[in-house]
């Protein structure tokens, strides 16, 4: 099982596989994504950010990860921005994934924001100069703490996570690298369903980010997929996920 974590976490998210009948069926490979922990490019210049990442050249990256660990057939996991790594592999590797796992399902329906920043050149430049500015973003935050956009909570939590000049480059580099990562509805249906792929979508019924009802008309698409609904909101990676995931995969 190939697992691609969350946005701000790192490769050990699915450790909490390890101790569960799940480990007696698979062996997880849990990867630090672009721009999380360690993974750091060799040139992380602007011109190279905004140069991005295709498809194929993901694809490459795990063919040859599979090569070196001998493995043939694979299952894929992904949660929230992870689901985007998953989607793409799904897409360009279909004849090598037994099961596509999608939790809290970005891939599905990214939002509008994140396609302006990531893909359009005038929001790309907006991101580039509120994000890397640490005095516009500061401004920015205190704006919408004083206008009442950002609650306390809020406001603290977000001034921790672009804490840092590293914080900030690495949430645009993480926007704009992946903009070609953006899910090929067509052709992920298509895989999923010629190559008889199991699919399992998990949303939280409190999640008001991805919330149960964008995976509608996508998922009414496929030949076989399950969906598991949790009352969790957007942080549901828990016993209680493990527990509902297990039931559906052994």
């Amino acid at each position: 099982m190939l697992c691609f974590h969350g946005y701000g976490m790192h490769g050990k998210q699915f450790k909490i596989f390890e101790p569960e009948q799940l480990a007696s069926k698979y062996t997880f490979y849990g990867f630090d994504l672009f721009f999380h922990k360690q993974t750091k490019l060799k040139d992380q210049s602007l011109a190279t950010i905004k140069k991005g990442i295709t498809k194929k050249e993901l694809a490459n990256l795990v063919l040859d990860f599979c090569r070196h660990e001998q493995i043939e057939r694979f299952s894929v996991i992904g949660y929230s921005m992870g689901t985007h790594y998953a989607a793409v592999v799904a897409e360009e590797l279909p004849t090598m994934v037994d099961e596509y796992i999608a939790v809290a399902p970005a891939s599905i329906n990214a939002g509008v924001l994140v396609r302006f920043f990531s893909k359009n050149k005038i929001g790309n430049k907006i991101l580039e100069k509120l994000i890397l500015s640490e005095k516009a973003l500061t401004r920015t935050l205190k704006f919408g703490k004083t206008f009442r956009l950002l609650d306390d909570v809020g406001y603290n939590i977000l001034c921790k996570e672009f804490g840092t000049e590293e914080l900030r480059f690495n949430f645009y580099a993480s926007f704009v690298y992946l903009r070609f990562f953006e899910t090929n509805e067509p052709q992920l249906i298509k895989a999923l369903n010629e190559h008889n792929i199991k699919s399992v979508f998990i949303f939280g019924k409190r999640d008001a980010m991805y919330p149960p009802k964008i995976g509608d008309a996508f998922i009414a698409r496929l030949k076989q997929a399950e969906v598991i609904i949790l009352d969790e909101n957007h942080e549901m990676i828990n016993q209680n996920f493990v527990s509902q995931l297990s039931a559906v995969l052994l």
